[in-house]
């Protein structure tokens, strides 16, 4: 019995395990992101959350805590550590949700990163704050809360033409940039983050990915970063070319959705256009995400038969010890929200949810700043990455603009000079 419990013994499993319970905590205490307390008038609209903050910190550091226990982590110093690592993704957080942030477009995970980055290239990282440091256990257990937005049933009333735009896109645009990137001479694991990073949906893909071969922090720290930064001109500059060259809403927005890498800046620039082509590119946008559980199993099973030592035999047995577990607690997730609640209920419950991921995923991207050295990051060995990214999002932007037109087209392709 004991050899049995041993099995879960891991980072995989116990991070698995508490994003499973901070799930069922969202879908039987309803009331978690309902929290509120009615401060005096003139007091900020966000100090109306702090319950709800205070019940979210308690939660997160209490599965935080025992999880990490049970890796035999060090926790003399963990609650310093911990308090400190979430306090500095709370103002990321706070940071992104000001108005001229929101209006450029940046999301809470690139100041985590930054925030992250800056102390540790200037103070370096004490060792009081390495505890809470462990990026991969916070992503591995947001993972699992991101299956909640998978929502099969939205996606499916869109219509079949966005999910078979998102799966032409994304199959073409996937084997573009890793052959481009095995030609420019980029490691495995590196054109498996940059591929899966332009042609899924950005950040959430780049984070599946990565936990999915048990892959280097500090590798995914650069694509979030280059996905993060490429898509914020991206957010300006493609409702101007869609204006400019008299796409349709329709197809202007399928072509912004199935493009920018992030949903926030999908959703900006659709605004920019009009309320068609908002509603349609984040249609797009969300057809794409709802192939990321799809992809995140292939690379997998890639990665698991592929990515390994090579004295080993991928065995089944093998597989599994390498399978990360993260990927069944996203897919339940997701199943359990698509087809075992109603789906008014599972849009009720998707606030918690999101708050929750976005918590986790804040307080992991501070955790990776913290373990990376920036001038190994962005220094010029990491130019041939930032080349294959931009040259695969070219390729992106125009196999997309001919699938969106062939498909959602009125053939009213004319040039608006």
């Amino acid at each position: 019995m004991k050899k049995f419990f041993l099995q879960f013994k891991n980072e995989d499993w116990i991070a698995t395990f508490m994003g499973a319970i901070l799930v069922i905590l969202v879908i039987f205490v309803p009331s978690l992101g309902k929290v509120k307390y009615q401060f005096p008038e003139g007091y900020p609209d966000w100090f109306a959350k702090v319950p709800f903050e205070v019940t979210k910190f308690v939660i997160i550091f209490g599965l935080s805590y025992i999880g990490l226990k049970l890796l035999d982590v060090k926790m003399k110093w963990f609650p310093a550590s911990f308090i400190f690592i979430y306090g500095l993704s709370f103002l990321a957080q706070y940071i992104s949700t000001l108005a001229p942030i929101k209006h450029v477009g940046f999301e809470a995970v690139f100041f985590s990163v930054a925030i992250g980055l800056l102390i540790r290239n200037i103070f370096g990282l004490p060792k009081w704050l390495e505890p809470a440091a462990r990026s991969e256990f916070f992503i591995k257990a947001g993972l699992v809360v991101l299956g909640t937005t998978i929502i099969f049933g939205e996606i499916m009333k869109a219509g079949s033409l966005g999910m078979v735009q998102a799966i032409i896109v994304i199959l073409l645009v996937w084997n573009f940039s890793f052959w481009l990137a095995k030609k420019m001479g980029i490691d495995k694991e590196m054109g498996v983050l940059l591929s899966t990073a332009v042609s899924i949906c950005g950040v959430s893909a780049a984070i599946a990915a990565s936990g999915a071969m048990k892959g280097d922090s500090k590798k995914l720290s650069f694509v979030v970063s280059l996905v993060l930064v490429v898509a914020v001109p991206m957010m300006y500059i493609m409702p101007y070319l869609s204006q400019l060259l008299g796409l349709s809403q329709e197809v202007a927005g399928a072509w912004l959705g199935g493009t920018i890498d992030t949903t926030g800046a999908v959703v900006a620039s659709g605004k920019f256009i009009g309320d068609i082509a908002e509603s349609q590119s984040v249609i797009i946008k969300a057809s794409q995400n709802a192939l990321l559980g799809v992809a995140a199993f292939a690379i997998s099973i890639y990665w698991s038969m592929k990515g390994t030592n090579k004295d080993i035999r991928p065995s089944a047995s093998v597989l599994w010890e390498r399978f990360p577990k993260f990927v069944i607690g996203f897919m339940l997730a997701s199943v359990v929200f698509s087809f075992l609640l109603e789906p008014a209920t599972a849009k009720g419950l998707s606030g918690a949810a999101k708050a929750l991921r976005e918590t986790l995923f804040s307080v992991a991207f501070v955790a990776i700043g913290l373990e990376t050295d920036f001038r190994k990051v962005f220094g010029k060995e990491n130019n041939r990455y930032t080349a294959v990214f931009l040259i695969a999002q070219t390729f992106n932007i125009l196999l997309t603009l001919a699938v969106a037109f062939l498909l959602f087209g009125k053939y009213e392709f004319n040039f608006g000079f």
